[in-house]
C-alpha cells in the first residue's frame, strides 16, 4: 500500500503516503469561526517531498484557508467569509450575510493502493441556518509518480438548489468590482509563493485574470527551504468551461501580488443562477509538484495521465 488514511472522527481526514512518510493533505471538517464562513477545507497541502504549498488564515484575509469551496455572492449571502463587498461602499462588516457550508455524513472515506477517496455529503446555509442548497462532494487522490515528484487529486462537487427560489452565484465583479471573479473551488498559496509564475497552455502572467484556459499552472519558491514547487489546476472535459453547449463559462481568477491564489471560477462576469431543484456539478483536478515546470513539462504530464 502507498497511501494510508487516518480519520480523527468529527475533526479531519489524513492521507499520507507511506514511502516518503508525507502526509499529503488534511481535509479538515470540523466548524470553525462563525465571521470565517465555516466550511471543510483541504490543509495542510504538501508535495512529496513535503513541501507546504497552501495558506491557513493568513493576517490579509483570515477565511482563506488551503483549498475549499466557496461562494462569495450568493443571493445576498457570504458563503466566503469576511466582509462582503457592496458596490459603491465597497468591503463592509456584514455578520449578518455570512453563511456556512455544514459536514452531515461520509459515504466513503478509504486508502488503497495509490489512491484514497474522501466522499462526503454537506448542506449549505444563510446566516439564519436555514438549508439552501445539498452537495455531494468527492475528492479523490490518484497519479501518485514518485519519479516525476507529483501527485494529483481530483475535487467533483453537485449543489442542489433545495429552495423554493432561485439560487444566485455571483462574485464582486458580478457586484461592480473589477477583475475580482472569485468565486468556487479557491487555491490560497503560501506567503512565501508571491510573485510565482503563472501560465496556461497559450499564455503567461497576472494578465491572465479574468481569461479562459483548460489548464493554469502555478509555480513558486518556498521559504525555509531551497527549490520550487508547481500547482496545475485543470477543468474535467464535462466542466464545458468555455461556455459551449449551453452552459455557463467559467474564467480564472489568479493572483500572483499581493498574494497566491487561484479559482476556476463560474461567476466571474456574469451570474449563475440555479433554479428550484437543479444541480450544479463540477470536477477539477490538481497535480501537485516537486520543482518549478515550465509548459513543457505540464503539457506531457497532462497528456501522460488523462482522465
Amino acid at each position: 500500500m502507498t497511501l494510508s488514511l487516518t480519520h480523527a472522527h468529527g475533526d479531519r481526514i489524513t492521507v499520507a503516503h507511506e514511502a516518503t512518510g508525507t502526509e499529503l493533505f488534511a481535509y479538515v471538517y470540523r466548524p470553525e469561526a462563525a465571521f470565517e464562513a465555516p466550511k471543510p477545507y483541504l490543509h495542510p497541502l504538501r508535495t512529496l517531498s513535503g513541501a507546504l504549498v497552501t495558506d491557513y488564515r493568513p493576517n490579509d484575509h483570515r477565511w482563506h484557508k488551503g483549498v475549499q469551496l466557496t461562494a462569495s455572492h450568493l443571493s445576498g449571502q457570504n458563503l466566503w467569509g469576511g466582509n462582503t463587498y457592496v458596490h459603491g461602499e465597497g468591503y463592509l462588516k456584514l455578520p449578518e450575510r455570512v453563511g456556512s457550508m455544514a459536514h452531515v455524513s461520509f459515504d466513503e472515506v478509504a486508502a488503497e493502493g495509490d489512491g484514497a477517496v474522501i466522499a462526503e455529503r454537506l448542506t449549505w446555509h444563510p446566516f439564519d441556518g436555514s438549508r439552501w442548497a445539498e452537495e455531494v462532494r468527492r475528492i479523490e487522490v490518484r497519479d501518485v509518480d514518485p519519479e516525476a515528484g507529483s501527485w494529483s487529486f481530483t475535487w467533483s462537487f453537485a449543489v442542489t438548489n433545495v429552495r423554493d427560489e432561485p439560487l444566485r452565484f455571483g462574485s464582486p465583479t458580478t457586484h461592480g468590482r473589477p477583475a475580482a471573479g472569485y468565486t468556487g473551488l479557491l487555491w490560497r498559496g503560501p506567503r512565501a509563493f508571491r510573485d510565482g509564475s503563472v501560465f496556461t497552455a497559450d499564455e503567461e502572467g497576472p494578465e491572465l485574470m479574468g481569461r479562459q484556459a483548460p489548464w493554469l499552472a502555478y509555480s513558486g519558491e518556498h521559504d525555509g527551504r531551497d527549490g520550487h514547487a508547481t500547482l496545475v489546476f485543470e477543468h474535467a472535459a464535462g466542466n464545458d468551461h468555455a461556455g459551449e453547449k449551453g452552459t455557463h463559462p467559467a474564467h480564472w481568477f489568479v493572483r500572483n501580488d499581493p498574494f497566491a491564489a487561484v479559482a476556476p471560477s463560474f461567476a466571474f462576469h456574469e451570474e449563475l443562477v440555479l433554479e428550484p431543484g437543479d444541480t450544479l456539478a463540477r470536477e477539477y483536478r490538481v497535480v501537485v509538484a516537486d520543482g518549478a515546470w515550465d509548459r513543457a513539462r505540464v503539457t506531457a504530464h497532462l497528456e501522460r495521465h488523462p482522465w
